[in-house]
């Protein structure tokens, strides 16, 4: 079978080809909108394609598929919906922007440190330019890689944006794909990486016209968020082609360095080669021929090796995945909250373990999910492991939405930076986490379907049966939801958000100039609620030691070395702490006793004997 490219496309000799895989229909028109009506009767092939070429075309021309029942709708790759997810489709010349980033290469994953942020949130404007302004600080902080929220058009303008339907056509109330590219043209020129969330497993409900054309949805599957995606059924090639396209459209004509596969563990396929497997294969393709890399990074609940494993090895070779166990284990042991899926951890060990290893259920029993969880990700480099203490998901999946500032100490809030930050494992941070913002970041859509609506309120108060979150929700539909989830920039001119700014750039400078070796790692449990991380050998190694309690810890100091000078410690006056009273320079000859206080952490560096 030949599966086209979908869409509007630019030839090169000026003329449009429109391309749409539309299966139930023997007859496909294409519709003219603006700035003249035109209808276009399409040619079909034996596949299910229809196909027509126009001479000339004006820009910002608008267009609809006149389908053979009647129905004149949107075209399923969009790439451009200016008045909403209901109306015309709009031709984008992907060739009309002048990119000044020849050259650019994005950071090895081992490099990075991702910032995730939502567009509509992260500024008053909501926008893609306004970000623009923000990215010498992000720059300034040590963030390699902003990591955007899904663009994809959505209903409204307030979405999480997991509610896309055309995969295409980036969000119109975030400035449309001409937005998109200056953004992503401004972070290169300041040494930003981008990286795309996207969503793979199923499409929002609203203004979701796919089924109309053809079978791209399965009835053999369920999801929590919707219909499945024929990825293995019958006529799934064109389908598989359709999300594989997109991948490559972001990459290659928005120059996006990364992406964020958004819960894999929703995409059911049981073909000889897995989707994701042929979705790297090409995206390695489309890296070799662009000359720079393109990583692809998965979230998954599974805790499956199988995700970043070789082809070799029988997996699908993805470069990178998100790991929850690290957030689960410190939020438990900082927060103590045991309800829902928080009730597998708790104990120190699973740190450990996740620190050690990537993640900490490799195959245990799972409380929560009342089964085996995992295999062993043995072998496989730590860094390719992506962690946090706060994301998108875990504030806002929450009742009330709150971040970590406003559930534990300032202490314990440093003590959850230094561990994510001073780890093997590669770093995320949430927009505002680097401040300590306040403001909590809620579940916020606006649908303009009533029931539609009633069924989002109903199921967002479902999806808290398992936890002891007594509080009303807010309703997603109000914009007043949304509004309460922006952040306030000028909280950083304030305390302890100005020193809480203080101390990240402390800590991801220290990581980016001290911890290159980040897998030659050594994680120990000292007591019961104290860790040691040590990283290198001989002078110039660090070994990192983290107070899990909310007492002082007495520690014997018996590292292996002449003399171990004090880098830094949390609970120094300097970062708003109750004052540090561990020596600047400890003997390592002999056995010495340092303090810890409550939620702290030190760290020091061998160093050679004055």
């Amino acid at each position: 079978m030949s599966c086209k490219r979908q869409g509007a496309s630019r030839l090169p000799n000026g003329q449009w080809q429109f391309v749409v895989w539309a299966p139930y229909h023997k007859q496909v028109s294409l519709k003219i909108q603006k700035p003249r009506e035109l209808r276009v009767p399409m040619q079909p092939d034996e596949w299910g394609h229809h196909v027509a070429v126009i001479d000339r075309l004006e820009a910002g021309s608008s267009y609809t598929y006149e389908l053979s029942d009647g129905r004149n709708l949107p075209d399923p790759a969009s790439r451009f919906q200016p008045a909403s997810v209901h109306g015309p489709s709009q031709i984008v010349d992907v060739a009309a922007f002048e990119w000044s980033d020849s050259g650019w290469k994005g950071p090895d994953l081992a490099s990075s440190i991702f910032y995730e942020l939502h567009v509509g949130a992260y500024t008053p404007e909501g926008t893609f330019e306004a970000i623009i302004p923000k990215l010498d600080e992000l720059a300034e902080l040590g963030i390699t890689t902003i990591e955007l929220m899904p663009i994809a058009q959505f209903p409204g303008a307030r979405n999480w944006g997991y509610d896309g339907v055309y995969q295409f056509a980036a969000q119109n109330t975030y400035g449309g794909p001409q937005g998109l590219r200056r953004l992503v043209n401004a972070a290169h020129s300041r040494g930003l990486a981008v990286a795309l969330d996207v969503v793979y497993n199923h499409l929002g409900p609203e203004g979701n016209y796919l089924g109309a054309y053809g079978p791209y949805f399965s009835s053999r599957y369920r999801t929590p968020w919707g219909e499945a995606i024929n990825f293995d059924g019958p006529d799934s090639d064109p389908v598989r082609r359709y999300f594989i396209d997109n991948a490559l459209y972001w990459a290659e004509h928005f120059h996006i360095d990364a992406l964020r596969l958004d819960a894999v563990h929703g995409i059911f396929d049981f073909s000889a080669t897995h989707f994701l497997a042929q979705l790297q294969s090409e995206i390695q393709a489309l890296a070799a021929r662009l000359g720079r890399p393109i990583l692809l990074i998965a979230e998954s609940n599974l805790n499956d090796s199988k995700m970043l494993h070789s082809a070799e090895r029988g997996g699908y070779g993805l470069d990178g995945q998100w790991s929850d166990d690290f957030h689960h284990a410190v939020h438990t042991v900082l927060t103590g909250e045991h309800d829902g899926y928080y009730a597998d951890f708790g104990k120190l060990s699973c740190l450990i373990e996740t620190l050690k290893h990537g993640w900490c259920y490799s195959g245990q029993y799972s409380i929560f999910r009342r089964r085996r969880q995992g295999n062993s990700p043995a072998g496989i480099e730590r860094s390719r492991f992506v962690v946090c203490t706060q994301n998108h998901d875990q504030v806002g999946n929450r009742a009330l939405g709150e971040r970590l500032s406003t559930l534990v100490s300032t202490e314990a809030l440093k003590l959850a930076a230094g561990a994510t930050l001073i780890s093997p494992l590669t770093p995320l941070l949430f927009m505002g986490e680097e401040y300590a913002e306040t403001a909590p970041f809620q579940y916020f859509v606006s649908h303009s379907d009533k029931e539609l609506i009633e069924n989002v309120r109903k199921g967002r108060r479902g999806e808290f049966a398992t936890f002891d979150w007594k509080a009303e929700i807010p309703d997603p539909q109000a914009e007043s939801t949304f509004q309460a989830s922006g952040l306030d920039h000028s909280r950083k001119q304030s305390e302890p958000h100005r020193t809480m700014l203080r101390f990240y750039k402390r800590l991801i400078c220290f990581r980016r100039e001290h911890l290159k070796t980040k897998e030659n790692w050594d994680i120990r449990q000292l007591s019961e609620r104290v860790v040691s991380a040590k990283v290198g050998s001989g002078q110039g190694s660090f070994s990192s030691i983290f107070n899990l309690a909310g007492e002082p810890a007495v520690i014997g100091f018996s590292l292996p070395g002449e003399s171990w000078r004090l880098r830094l410690d949390s609970s120094d006056s300097e970062w708003l702490g109750p004052g540090s009273s561990i020596p600047k320079l400890v003997n390592g000859k002999s056995t010495s006793t340092i303090t810890l206080q409550p939620w702290s952490f030190a760290v020091f560096e061998r160093v050679a004997e004055a």
